[in-house]
């Protein structure tokens, strides 16, 4: 009994972590949070608002203030919803970058009083980190779009980054394809036993490495079709013409919630810093 739950339990586990799975997962932190409070601000507040929360965590080196900042982007992290799968990533990078460092400091003679400044280095990838996720989930392309172009940034710079957003369930979609492709041609070995295990895991990663070739001549492909159509509907010119860019930044419009997130915000940095100057 005992063997088939394990069984059951690994199975589900995998299931799990299809190419299916992750897809959904990209599309729900990328188009399903429209009803957000974060989705519902101005993007040219949100890119600000990055920009402060971004940056100003790297120079500073108080634990109140991180502390603060960090819980900060917590909150707004939460109120973006953002996907389960995006924060596992979140907290794999951050312990991959700074976690496993105090990990070597002990295994080779340091003490406990190495953890306080690796806990500085944690609380400014972290802050980094979860801030970039809030702004990202709480723009669609369109609207990342629109809010580097009114800061200045080029159109075709601005549309290559939301064309890069766009692509990427393509790519997905398209790998998976590759994928099912190599399976149906191929004998994979068999996996009831330990060592059969072993064989089938690296069968599956020699087949991930051998669809990347074809997975970018696809994309490839689609991206020659992608520019014939944006050069039929006269995006070279549209993107230098002034009437158009006015027309695409009609839709951005700062109101009252915007005011209201960037107080907020404000005023809590300003307590971490009171605090930090206090304590």
């Amino acid at each position: 009994m005992t063997v088939n739950m394990k069984k059951k339990l690994s199975e589900s586990i995998l299931d799990k972590f299809s190419i299916d799975f992750l897809r959904s997962q990209v599309l729900k932190n990328a188009y399903g949070n429209d009803d957000t409070v974060i989705a519902k601000l101005d993007p040219r507040v949100l890119l600000a608002w990055y920009l402060v929360v971004g940056l100003v965590p790297w120079f500073v080196s108080d634990l109140w203030f991180l502390g603060a900042c960090f819980l900060l982007v917590l909150v707004t992290t939460k109120l973006a919803r953002v996907a389960g799968l995006v924060l596992a990533l979140f907290a794999v990078g951050v312990f991959s970058q700074t976690g496993y460092l105090f990990i070597v400091a002990l295994f080779f003679g340091g003490d406990v009083s190495t953890a306080a400044p690796l806990l500085v280095m944690t609380l400014k990838v972290a802050t980094c980190s979860l801030a970039s996720v809030t702004v990202f989930s709480g723009l669609d392309p369109d609207r990342l779009s629109n809010g580097l172009m009114w800061y200045g940034c080029p159109e075709r710079l601005s549309f290559s980054i939301s064309y890069a957003y766009r692509v990427l369930p393509m790519l997905m979609e398209e790998f998976q394809n590759i994928l099912l492709s190599y399976r149906l041609r191929g004998n994979p070995p068999a996996h009831e036993t330990w060592t059969g295990k072993v064989r089938y895991l690296v069968y599956q990663v020699k087949i991930i490495m051998q669809a990347f070739y074809p997975l970018m001549l696809n994309t490839a492909k689609r991206s020659r079709t992608t520019v014939e159509a944006l050069e039929i509907k006269g995006y070279r010119y549209a993107a230098v013409d002034k009437q158009v860019k006015r027309m695409k930044l009609r839709t951005l419009q700062v109101t009252t919630n915007d005011f209201l997130f960037l107080a907020l915000s404000l005023l809590w940095i300003s307590l971490a810093m009171l605090g930090s100057a206090l304590f």
